[in-house]
């Protein structure tokens, strides 16, 4: 078996975060980072490397798009990031050229390629179609981090532990995102079972997920950590083949009727990539809710088809 390597294609300020985030999550023996801005990637290298009494033993380096294509998995964090007041699909014309061509350079590649540049559900359906590569293979964080993010305003507001709550997000990355109220339980207790909760709050928590971007690229420009933390973790599934269930994006192929279009769903994702789209429960409101975040990005795809 081939020593774990990942490569990391944009090394700006998620790029950065996911790489330190693997290196101390133990994702993978070598990391490999590659930026168009030269000697970008081959500081972060450096000053990465610096670090490696701190993280399990592993190799950083700099290196080219050809050399990446060696390794098990690729992540893509290259493109632009979001602007105060802008949202993720007003970044989609300018990145979807960038990724198009990453995406020509690795047909052919025979690991699994990972998307966390916005907006990530009209990219991964793009790159699915410019690279060749399988629907599986080419897959995104998709809402594995708003997910992560109300569980940790639930667990705030119940004060309990995130890792606790099971409560989920699926459909865009996005504003049209959809929460699962109807599954969402702690214990096996349903949440809106739980004493004291009424309806006002799930309006108030699911805005507070929404605008959770908005908010910190405000203040500081961009967010950066939790996504590294998130990509980290599902590397770590992956490459180690722990078979989890996770809100990625991929293409969808037939899952809850939804044909031509990328966005996220619980999945089980393993070493071969997102293998089984799974179909959550929900609601009447909550389906309806999923079949127009389907509809905006299908708006999106067609918009630069």
């Amino acid at each position: 078996m081939r020593t774990p390597s990942i490569g990391i294609i944009g090394t700006g300020w998620v790029g950065a975060s996911v790489a330190i985030s693997a290196l101390q999550a133990g994702v993978a023996q070598e990391v490999l980072l590659f930026d168009a801005r030269d000697g970008l990637a081959e500081g972060e290298a450096m000053d990465l490397a610096h670090g490696a009494a701190y993280y399990p033993s592993a190799q950083v380096r700099a290196g080219s798009l050809a050399e990446m294509r060696d390794t098990q998995a690729i992540v893509i964090t290259a493109g632009k990031g979001g602007a105060p007041g802008q949202s993720r699909l007003d970044l989609l014309k300018e990145n979807l050229g960038i990724l198009r061509n990453i995406a020509l350079q690795l047909r052919g590649y025979q690991g699994i390629v990972v998307i966390v540049s916005n907006p990530i559900d009209v990219l991964v359906f793009d790159f699915t179609q410019a690279s060749g590569l399988p629907p599986e293979r080419v897959i995104g964080t998709g809402t594995m981090l708003d997910t992560a993010r109300l569980r940790q305003i639930l667990g705030q507001r119940l004060a309990l532990d995130p890792r606790s709550i099971h409560a989920q997000l699926v459909g865009e990355h996005g504003d049209s995102e959809v929460v699962l109220w109807s599954g969402a339980e702690v214990g096996g207790v349903a949440l809106r079972r739980w004493a004291g909760w009424t309806p006002a709050d799930e309006e108030h928590i699911a805005h507070q997920v929404r605008r959770a971007a908005y908010e910190i690229i405000q203040r500081k420009g961009s967010t950066n950590h939790a996504i590294g933390l998130v990509t980290a973790d599902l590397l770590h599934g992956m490459l180690h083949g722990e078979r989890r269930v996770l809100t990625v994006t991929r293409v969808q192929t037939g899952a809850l009727g939804l044909h031509g279009v990328a966005l996220s769903l619980p999945t089980i994702v393993s070493a071969e990539g997102a293998v089984q789209v799974l179909e959550p429960a929900m609601d009447a409101q909550e389906r309806a809710a999923l079949e127009k975040s389907a509809d905006v990005l299908r708006a999106a795809i067609a918009s630069v088809a």
